[in-house]
Order: structure tokens, then C-alpha cells, then sequence
């Protein structure tokens, strides 16, 4: 029998480079991921978003200079060894060339390729939810309880990258209780397995609680701000469009486990593909939050596709790989920034893609880029720009003067860029950065704020400054944040420091037990 192994690996390598060859070098560092780098400079069990796992990544990044290679390496390298484990199902179902190729397409032209390209805690999660299936595959393949205990180990490790890797644990042992594996519930090496994922596990809980679950806070403020607005409709068509050159792969999976006699084994993954679906409609999730139940179904997908297509059938390969890479290519440059912004925007808009959904931000209106691409560029200049008011200042202005930024992204930025800007560390109270305010403020007599809007006289803070001057704006059309202000307040009064560090301490207050 012909061994498809050398072939596995080879896709995996295109999948780990391919986005180190696309993706144009204009672009800087996504938003959130300053705040990601951030927290591996604050090494700590949990944070105000996530749990701890992505800092350990964020603390080598920084450990090894902080360039965008070693931003990128780390979620690039979870994209292949997570198309690894779906081509591990391939093989272990008697999958060959045809059914490697299919499942490997998601990673290179979908949405995959973005998400494993961005160094934020999607693609731990996504790798961990492939991680426990494939090892529930396994279990179901072997009947060793090994496969039982590296579930849990998986299941741990994904909860210390994302919390949401709850929801496909429950879905999968939802599936199992549903299905005829449900014996599996009296086999006492499941709650072994489980007592070690909630070892693991332990840690970020016991850190949650002595900060009064911050978690529930952010998940507060997440649906205040963003999830509310996100309709049913929009969450099931989004599931088809964010998969949509590679669509019937999927389709196949679900069709495999669900109706055909081979795949009834595998029938807790339709269910739990069902259940994660109704828990995120219920929640509001974004749709992005479903991407982890999709990569299991490739696998089995291909292999019904490949099966299904022998004789006769064979040529539909063709049509299938055709319209799969015909339309992903086209629509890559919404996945990846290939090119300079203007020159995006002029394809977009010359296409009509910037119809499409890709080009609705958060604030529910259509803009020129998709938003993430927006978020990769202005924050070097941002940070230079930022330095050069800093640096204006007299010496021993400088040395009284606090740099302050309105949000975790900005705050992340100028101390990513700090040492080339020549700035000093950089507050926020936003996000996580609130841990990190200083206690004292005594030897601050100035301010230094970056932010969109002056602040108004409800801010207290900000009415013990003798003197407020815009020093200047930043002015980068396509840039999410342009229009940013640079805000020097100076000559604070007696009472800056009491009422700044009484503020502080109400805001971590909420966050102390």
C-alpha cells in the first residue's frame, strides 16, 4: 500500500511558509496582539481576557527580539501541526492523495489562513478543539484508554489558551452521551482524564477567583459592545461565507457522520458540530467562534468525497479542486493583506467585494478594508509620532511627564515600538494594562495622552492640569485609528497625585479579592 505520509508532511511545510510568502511586508502587528505581547511581559496565571497559555508564546516572542517573524512563527506553526492532525484522520480512514489535497485546501485559501497568521488565542483554540477530536477519533478507532487521558491533557492545555474550548468539550461529551459511545461514561478513565484537565486547569481558576472573575467582566463588556448586535441570520450565513471555496468538504463531513453506515462511529462530531452551532446562537457568538468544529469535519469530509468520487465519478475531482481554487484565489486578498492598503481598497472596490460582509466593522458600517486589515498598519508611526512630542519636551519635563493611552492597543503599540521611539513605559487603565498602573503618581507633574477625543469635564483626572495643548494628530486615511490625538497636559496641581492614585486603586479594587 502506497504511503501518503511524505505527502502529509509537504502540505504541512506549504502551510506553515505560505504566509510568510503572501502577506505583504507593509503590515505591522494586528491591534490585539500588542495586548497579547504585552502580557508576556506580565507573566502571570490569567489576565483580564484570556487565560495564561498565549503569554508563554508572547514571552519568546519577546525574548527573541519581538520582530514579526517570531510573531508570526508561533500561530503558523499551530496552523500546520493542526492540518497535521486532520491529515492523521485522513490516513487513519483510509485516505489517499485526492482526500489530503481536500483537506489541506481550507488551511491555504479559507479563512484559516488568516486566523493561523495572527498571534491571538484563536489558533491555540482552534488547534486544541482539533487536538481533542482527533483524539476521540483515535479512542474510537482503538478503544484505548490512552487516547482517554491524552483528551485531557488536551482539554486542560486548551482551557489555559481559551475558555471557550468549554464549549466543544461539553459539545463532544454531549455527542457521546447521544450517541452508542455512551458507555464510555462508565469507563473510569474519563474521570481520571477529566481530574487531570481540571489539574491543569487549576491554576487560571484558582487566579480567576482571587481577581473576582475579571473574565466575567470582559465577557460583560463583549456583549455590551459587540455581541448584541450580531444577528442569527448573520451568524449561519457567515459559517457558509467564512468556508465558502471549500464549503462542500465540510457539507461532506457533516453528511459522512451523520447519514452513511461508515461514518456512524464518528456520529458524536455531527452532534457536537450541532450543539456548539445552538450554544453560539444562543450566546450571541461571533461567528469566528465556530471555526474550531470545522477542521475534524474536513477529514472525515474528504475521505467521503474521495470515496464517493471513484469510477466514473472521477472527474468531478477536477471540477471540485477548480471551483475550490478558483475562488479562493479570488477572494485571498480578503483573507490575507497581499498588497498595499490603496491597492486593496482599488481591487475590492473594483471586484465588489467590499459589498460583501468582510466590510462591515464593528461600528455596523461598511469601510474600504476588512477590519482586521486596518488594525496591521499606523502603529510604528503612531509610536514614532508619539516620541517626538515626548522628546520635545525638556528634560526634566520628560522626566514628570506620564505617556497615557485611552486603549490596551495604542498602550500595546508604543511600548512594543518604545526603545525605537524613545519613549518611557506607557500607562492604560484599558484591558489588562489597568494590572500594571502604577501604585505612586507623586513624581508626575504632566500627562501625555494619546486618544481620539479630548477629555471631557466630567474627567477628573484630567481637570488638575494647569495647561492642555493637542500637540498633534495622526492623519492615515485607512488606518482604523487615524485621527488618534496627541494631548499634553501640563503643570498638574498639589492634588494630581491623591486623586490619580485613589482613582487607580477604585478601578483594581473591582479586580481584587
Amino acid at each position: 500500500m502506497r504511503n501518503y505520509k511524505p505527502l502529509l508532511y509537504i502540505l504541512a511545510i506549504i502551510k506553515l511558509l505560505a504566509p510568510f510568502i503572501l502577506q505583504s511586508s507593509f503590515y505591522q502587528p494586528h491591534r490585539d496582539e500588542f495586548l497579547y505581547l504585552a502580557e508576556g511581559r506580565h507573566m502571570d496565571w490569567g489576565y483580564m481576557e484570556v487565560p495564561p497559555l498565549l503569554s508563554v508564546f508572547a514571552w519568546l516572542t519577546n525574548l527573541f527580539g519581538g520582530s514579526m517573524f517570531w510573531i508570526k512563527i508561533w500561530p503558523s506553526l499551530f496552523g500546520a501541526f493542526t492540518f497535521l492532525l486532520v491529515g492523521k484522520i485522513v490516513l487513519s480512514l483510509g485516505g489517499r492523495a485526492f482526500a489530503l489535497i481536500l483537506a489541506w485546501l481550507p488551511f491555504v485559501i479559507d479563512g484559516y489562513m488568516r486566523l493561523f497568521y495572527l498571534f491571538q488565542p484563536n489558533f491555540l483554540e482552534v488547534f486544541f478543539w482539533t487536538a481533542i477530536g482527533y483524539c476521540i477519533t483515535r479512542y474510537i478507532q482503538t478503544n484505548r484508554n490512552l487516547w482517554i487521558y491524552i483528551t485531557g491533557i488536551a482539554i486542560g492545555l486548551g482551557l489555559m489558551s481559551k475558555y471557550s474550548v468549554a464549549f466543544y468539550t461539553a459539545a463532544i461529551l454531549g455527542g457521546l452521551l447521544i450517541s452508542r459511545h455512551r458507555k464510555i461514561f462508565l469507563n473510569r478513565h474519563l474521570y481520571l482524564a477529566a481530574g487531570i484537565a481540571l489539574l491543569i486547569f487549576l491554576p487560571n481558576i484558582i487566579w480567576q477567583y482571587n481577581h473576582r472573575f475579571p473574565v466575567l467582566a470582559h465577557m460583560d463588556e463583549l456583549q455590551q459592545e459587540q455581541l448584541q448586535f450580531i444577528s442569527p441570520a448573520d451568524f449561519i450565513i457567515s459559517q457558509f461565507m467564512m468556508n465558502l471555496p471549500c464549503v462542500f468538504v465540510w457539507l461532506a463531513g457533516l453528511a459522512f457522520v451523520v447519514f452513511s453506515e461508515k461514518g456512524k462511529p464518528y456520529r458524536p462530531f455531527g452532534w457536537a458540530y450541532l450543539i456548539v452551532i445552538v450554544l453560539l446562537l444562543v450566546l450571541h457568538g461571533k461567528d469566528y467562534y465556530a471555526l474550531g468544529a470545522y477542521p475534524v469535519l474536513f477529514a472525515f469530509g474528504s475521505v467521503y468525497i474521495e470515496e464517493s468520487t471513484l469510477g466514473s465519478f472521477r472527474w468531478t475531482r477536477y471540477a471540485m479542486l477548480a471551483f475550490s481554487l478558483a475562488l479562493g484565489l479570488f477572494a485571498l486578498p480578503v483573507v490575507l493583506p497581499l498588497a498595499k492598503p490603496e491597492r486593496l481598497a482599488a481591487y475590492y472596490e473594483k471586484t465588489g467585494l467590499n459589498k460583501t460582509g468582510s466590510f462591515k466593522w464593528e461600528d455596523l458600517q461598511m469601510h474600504p478594508l476588512p477590519q482586521d486589515f486596518a488594525d496591521m498598519m499606523g502603529w510604528k508611526e503612531m509610536a514614532m509620532q508619539a516620541g517626538v512630542v515626548y522628546n520635545s519636551l525638556p528634560k526634566p519635563q520628560r522626566d514628570s511627564t506620564l505617556v497615557y493611552c485611552r486603549g490596551y492597543y495604542s498602550a500595546g503599540a508604543l511600548n512594543h515600538y518604545r526603545r525605537e521611539a524613545g519613549l518611557p513605559e506607557v500607562y492604560s487603565d484599558n484591558a489588562s494594562f489597568l494590572f500594571w498602573m502604577p501604585d505612586d503618581y507623586s513624581r508626575f507633574r504632566h500627562l501625555l495622552l494619546v486618544a481620539h477625543n479630548i477629555p471631557g469635564k466630567d474627567d477628573v483626572v484630567f481637570q488638575q492640569f494647569e495647561k492642555m495643548t493637542v500637540k498633534d494628530t495622526m492623519n492615515m486615511p485607512l488606518f482604523r485609528e487615524t485621527g488618534m490625538k496627541f494631548i499634553l497636559f501640563e503643570n498638574g496641581n498639589d492634588s494630581l497625585s491623591n486623586i490619580t492614585r485613589q482613582g487607580v486603586a477604585a478601578l483594581k479594587r473591582r479586580f481584587i479579592r
